[in-house]
């Protein structure tokens, strides 16, 4: 019996990783919103990685992590590192590697745990109108073999968290400015 167990769970770590070798080690999710706010301040908004404190689910997953800056901030070089305890937070830190003024921030974010890897971000914001604005969040990494089998069920997630961020950070500027 024991034997028979132990056979089906080889073979399904085998099955596991024959599939792996069929997956992307690249991955590459987005998310976008329109938020109606003139361009230039919601571009002014989002340069700034702090103000991810306020409207990034992964940031505000552990409001009791230690905390980081090195640099300054809105300006390329400037780091925002973080660790926590808590799994879903986990360690890292995240800088800005380039800034197209008035138009999109790349940010390059560097894992330690719960697991080690590099994803690089850009917050892209583009005029709809004088008055609307256009937000596209892009994420893009990979993943070495057989962790890239994990790409399959983590892009669904990553939209989903970058949606509600979006949704919070649409909230927060179409609040912040309503009352000028």
């Amino acid at each position: 019996m024991i034997v028979n167990i132990l056979l089906i769970i080889a073979a399904l770590l085998v099955l596991i990783l024959v599939a792996a070798l069929f997956v992307s080690k690249t991955y590459r999710v987005e998310s976008e919103i329109i938020i109606n706010r003139p361009k230039e301040e919601v571009f002014d908004y989002v340069r700034y990685l702090r103000n991810q404190d306020f409207y990034s689910k992964w940031v505000m997953s552990d409001p009791d992590k230690k905390t980081d800056f090195r640099g300054t901030d809105g300006s390329i070089g400037f780091i925002y590192a973080w660790d926590s305890e808590n799994k879903s937070a986990g360690k890292g830190e995240q800088e800005i590697v380039d800034i197209v003024e008035g138009k999109n921030v790349d940010i390059e974010i560097r894992f330690e745990k719960p697991f080690k890897g590099v994803a690089q971000t850009r917050l892209n914001t583009e005029g709809v109108s004088s008055d609307q604005t256009k937000v596209n969040w892009s994420m893009e990494g990979t993943q070495k073999y057989p962790m890239n089998l994990m790409t399959l069920f983590m892009k669904k997630m990553l939209v989903k968290d970058m949606d509600t961020s979006l949704t919070t950070l649409k909230r927060i500027l179409e609040k912040t400015y309503s009352h000028s």
